[in-house]
């Protein structure tokens, strides 16, 4: 089956909370929970630890700029939507 690379704010928000409370381990245990807490498939919990990892890398080596409070209005990135990329 493809991965569904389509996720939603909350479905997201689980996934950032998981990590969070899990920890960045990548323990068998941990690709579990995220599965569970998500609805999502292995493959797609994966590829989007992947992507977190890989922003996550960017910021750290000063590749990407944080968004400062002005740039984030009513919830809505500097580009005017609320879609989180971290490519």
């Amino acid at each position: 089956m493809a991965a569904n690379l389509t996720w939603t704010w909350e479905q997201h928000k689980k996934f950032a909370n998981a990590v969070a409370i899990y920890g960045f381990d990548e323990t068998p245990g941990m690709w579990r929970y995220l599965i569970w807490v998500t609805g999502k498939t292995e493959e797609e919990v994966k590829l989007h630890y992947e992507k977190l990892m890989r922003g996550i890398r960017n910021i750290e080596a000063g590749l990407l700029r944080l968004p400062e409070n002005e740039d984030v209005i009513d919830g809505l990135n500097n580009n005017g939507n609320n879609r989180q990329d971290y490519d």
